[in-house]
């Protein structure tokens, strides 16, 4: 079936021919490993080519009238649960991970599309939820009236869905990838969840699809012991993208003149469109739902035409080699182009007495005839150079698809188009050409829109075939899309599999395939290192001990466009377009249940969480430099907090120079991991961070200045008792602005620790509370709190405050400020991150912080143990004793993430639940405040505080400088 698979028969025909004998030749390379024993309930899917013996079928099929296809999904598989699938991470990296947080501990499953040239592979990793019986937690959910709804009594496994390439002449590493990871009897973590289960080998549901499932099941029988059976291709395509499209926040782009833009869908109003998979041949699928597509149409010119034309007239050995040679072509030296006939002149600017239409606007670069040159010119092959043929054939190749997807699509009303298959891999000057070529025949109406993941749509769609039950639930908040390093490219060229944790242990193969090309992993056997090749060490051990530098996985290259803007348009060299510049990365999806969106956001759809636009190139520039410059003292808190061992500064370096290699493929293509955002930039530093171990660097400097802080609050309590309502008011929100001065993200910040104590930094950044504030609106939230003419206003039911830093910032800013809505009469939950980011607080760490503060503050201690933050009042916080009867609770809730900012389309079950009956929220510090949701408008009041840290942000947000503050205060919109 011509055109269903990404990647079909893009090689030299007789390579694929030739795939056994080198398999049966690297025999004695397989794998020694000693695999657990575990009950096997998991499935293994291959989808692949169809059997060669139909490649013909682009030609004299995709002339035939299309017919309907009839979708038959097999009954007799093992359930998958996608219910709450989620991406984990950034959004501009290609083929993410996906978490599957409902998975159930007893099924893992593994799905292939074996190509002619490529093998993609999607396999689901067990993610442990690592719940806590914690009694707090517990009353706080009982306050806030989450339950566990229709949880299963055995272990709920959250997970992650990876994608990964290989050549498929490279067989036997991919095989040796599955049989490391044991991915093929339920994964290496499978007998930590079936202790107890005898091992069964043969219990393996197998599925395929495809002539790579054809020819090499009997190779997956012998090295794997699997059988494999098939499911229908077409199904798979679909199926993937209509996953993808639906799930992931930022799958679809455009691309234009070398620009890269983010289409932000409804999948409320996705279907009906038209899904165009170019690979040897090309299908043009009507998709009007799940599991409801058609094939309208297609066509016998694709990716094979190119490939085995331009292999004929260029001697090229690989489709990778003719695409390369296509970016120093120039095509005028062989296109007959208007101006070639018609003196140089546009055709619209000729006499009136010849043109008596001016409404053909043909400009005189328009390409007349492909290869019309040669018809003149008395020249042989040879004469021609390679580099110009080949970027002929591409621009004609592309031209007639671009046009025949849009005549299709214009012929069923479809208002979208998608590109997908391996013949686009990436490659910006192919898109760019497609693109004009829609944009050209809908004269501007219609777009041409590409896919993140376009190669892995097949395998994407064989996973999702084991049971579809729960993915019309999948919500795109739950899907959360993170980036390791060695996260693989979706362009042609191969870099092997993510990279796994510190502990994984992979083969001397894999690890070959994930370095970067500049080291070579067998040279890590130094002297000393007693490392062989038989020897299965960690890649992160590897990467630890190699200690050179990393580069980015694509080379940098000066900035610049195509100039593409149609067939006229376009420059007549290819060159101004690499073809690895557009190749974005794949990341790991992961699957997270209990992320929500937060419930008073006043237009989910509307909103943005970025404050900062870094589209801009210098705004960009100027972020990338702020982060490497802190680079140096945040690898110094991260060894220090691992105790300074000789391991730990391994690890620092090496988290330095992968983070500084994300910064560097990040500069060079911005959207190489989606949608990039200042928010985004940060999370991903510590996400960095915890892939080298280090899971809370700021850990001895929060407990220092916990314990410093603690110790003034009775003084500070003492003296805002003694301050009537008003003046106490003010003070405590020049508390929260001064203390917010502690934020060890903040360089300025970081200089001033050096100059003296918490205390005195504390009491010099009270002294600049001087109003008015450059952003000021305090006094319309005192009439809000205390009212006017003497009317008193109705307390706020509930007040959600999200806190930022350790230390001054929550002890001496934001607990006094709880306290004072505490005896106001209103409930008050404390939001903090779920996971550690630089020195903010987290949701662990604040009721020991709240329980020291307790025993100085009468009123905190009644708030804490009506909220069930003090464990030894537990007993009376369930009996419900008059006392803590007579206080409104003190909560605590975590925010769903561990980043200086917070994404409020992402947010935690308990905070979703914590806001239902909220009516007041309160986001403090500058990630939460002013890098992210400055803009965000929401269903109830409001109040944003922040003290600006640095100076191009206060000039660009708020015309100020350096130090100035933020009070702004916002109505129920």
């Amino acid at each position: 079936m011509a055109g269903l698979s990404g990647d079909q028969v893009l090689e030299i025909d007789d390579k694929t021919e030739d795939i056994q004998n080198n398999i049966n030749k690297d025999s004695n390379c397989d794998s020694n490993l000693t695999n657990r024993e575990v009950t096997d309930k998991a499935g293994l899917v291959v989808r692949g080519e169809e059997n060669s013996n139909n490649n013909n079928q682009g030609g004299e099929r995709d002339m035939a009238p299309p017919a309907s296809n009839s979708i038959h999904r097999s009954g007799s598989r093992p359930q998958l649960d996608l219910s709450k699938a989620a991406i984990q991470g950034s959004s501009e990296e290609r083929d993410p991970t996906i978490l599957l947080p409902n998975q159930s501990d007893d099924i893992s499953h593994l799905a292939l599309d074996i190509g002619g040239s490529l093998i993609k592979l999607v396999y689901f990793s067990r993610h442990e939820d690592r719940s806590i019986d914690d009694k707090r937690k517990k009353t706080v959910k009982e306050r806030l009236g989450i339950s566990n709804g229709n949880r299963r009594s055995y272990p709920i496994l959250g997970g992650r869905l990876h994608f990964v390439k290989f050549e498929t002449s490279k067989l036997n590493e991919c095989l040796d990838f599955i049989s490391s990871k044991q991915l093929h009897r339920g994964g290496i973590d499978s007998h930590h969840w079936n202790s107890e289960a005898p091992a069964n080998e043969n219990a393996v549901i197998k599925k395929a699809t495809g002539g790579g499932a054809y020819k090499f099941a009997d190779l997956f029988k012998e090295r794997l012991g699997v059988s494999i059976d098939k499911e229908d291709e077409m199904d798979c395509l679909v199926a993937g993208a209509n996953f993808l499209l639906k799930a992931i926040r930022h799958e679809a782009f455009t691309h234009m003149e070398g620009h890269k833009e983010f289409v932000q869908l409804d999948h409320n109003d996705l279907f009906p469109y038209l899904l165009v998979n170019i690979g040897s041949g090309v299908s043009m699928i009507k998709v009007d739902g799940d599991g409801k597509f058609q094939r309208v149409s297609g066509t016998n010119v694709g990716g094979g035409t190119y490939w085995g034309l331009g292999r004929l007239l260029t001697k090229c050995k690989s489709f990778d080699e003719l695409l390369e040679l296509s970016q120093r072509g120039d095509n005028r030296t062989i296109d007959m182009l208007v101006g070639d006939i018609y003196g140089g002149m546009d055709y619209s600017k000729l006499p009136p007495s010849i043109l008596k239409s001016s409404q053909i606007g043909l400009s005189a670069s328009t390409i007349a005839s492909s290869f019309g040159k040669a018809i003149s010119d008395k020249k042989e092959l040879e004469d021609y150079r390679p580099e110009d043929i080949s970027l002929s054939l591409l621009r004609m190749i592309s031209y007639n698809i671009g046009q025949i997807s849009y005549l299709n699509a214009l012929r069923f009303g479809l208002k979208r188009i998608f590109f997908g298959g391996f013949f686009i891999r990436g490659h910006a000057y192919t898109m760019d050409t497609i693109s004009f070529a829609v944009h050209f025949w809908s004269q501007g109406e219609a777009q041409a829109m590409f896919l993140r993941h376009e190669g892995f749509l097949g395998a994407l769609g064989a996973f999702m075939s084991y049971e579809k039950h729960g993915l019309d639930d999948l919500m795109v908040h739950q899907l959360v899309e993170r980036f390791p390093m060695g996260a693989p490219y979706t362009g042609g060229k191969i870099h092997g599999p993510p990279l796994g944790d510190l502990n994984e242990k992979a083969s001397i193969v894999g690890f070959c395939d994930i370095w970067p090309e500049s080291i070579n992993p067998l040279e890590i056997n130094g002297p000393g290192l007693g490392l062989s090749c038989s020897k299965r060490i960690s890649w992160m051990e590897k990467f630890v001990l190699k200690g050179t530098e990393i580069t980015a996985p694509v080379p940098m290259a000066p900035p610049g466009t195509t100039g593409l803007g149609g067939f006229e348009v376009p420059s007549s060299r290819g060159g101004t377009l690499r073809s690895d510049a557009s190749a974005l990365n794949v990341g790991v999806l992961h699957l997270v249940p209990t992320l929500e969106v937060f419930p008073l956001l006043a237009n989910p759809k509307m909103y943005e969480p970025n404050t900062i636009d870094l589209s801009d190139h210098s705004e960009l520039e100027y972020w990338f430099t702020v982060l490497s410059e802190h680079l140096p003292d945040l690898v110094d808190k991260a060894v220090a907090s691992e105790g300074g061992t000789d391991d730990a500064k391994r690890r620092g370096d090496a988290f330095a120079r992968a983070f500084s290699a994300h910064l560097a493929r990040l500069m060079e293509e911005p959207a190489a991991y989606g949608k990039l955002g200042l928010a985004n930039l940060l999370e991903l530093r510590e996400e960095c961070l915890r892939e080298f171990q280090f899971h809370d660097a700021y850990r001895s400097i929060k407990q220092r200045e916990n314990e410093a802080s603690l110790a003034v609050l009775p003084d500070l309590l003492m003296e805002l008792d003694c301050m009537d309502e008003e003046a106490r008011l003010l003070t405590l929100i020049e508390g929260v602005l001064a203390a917010n001065i502690f934020d060890w993200g903040s360089r300025a910040c970081v200089d001033l620790y050096h100059k003296g104590t918490i205390i005195e930094i504390y009491r010099m950044s009270r002294n600049k509370m001087q109003r008015p504030w450059r952003v000021d609106d305090f006094d319309l939230f005192k009439e809000r709190m205390l009212g006017s003419e003497g009317k008193k206003p109705q307390p706020h039911n509930r007040a959600l405050l999200f806190v930022d830093n350790s230390g001054a910032d929550v002890v001496l800013g934001m607990l006094p400020l709880a306290r004072e809505l505490i005896r106001r009469g209103t409930e008050v939950v404390l939001v903090a991150n779920s996971l550690p980011a630089l020195n903010d607080v987290t949701a662990m760490e604040l009721p020991d912080i709240v329980a020291e503060a307790a025993k100085h503050c009468d009123i905190l201690r009644r708030a804490a143990e009506a909220g069930g933050l003090l464990v030894d009042a537990m007993n009376n916080t369930l009996d419900g004793s008059k006392e803590n009867a007579s206080s409104v609770p003190l909560m605590v809730v975590e925010n769903g993430c561990g980043s200086p900012c917070i994404d409020l389309r992402q947010v935690s079950s308990e905070l979703a639940a914590a806001a239902k009956d909220a009516d007041l929220i309160i986001l403090e510090g500058m990630g939460r405040a002013l890098h992210t949701n400055f803009n965000a408008q929401f269903k109830c009041e409001a109040l944003k505080l922040a003290m600006v840290k640095n100076q191009r942000l206060a000039e660009k947000l708020i015309k100020g400088k350096i130090y100035d503050c933020v009070c702004r205060y916002e109505p129920a919109n």
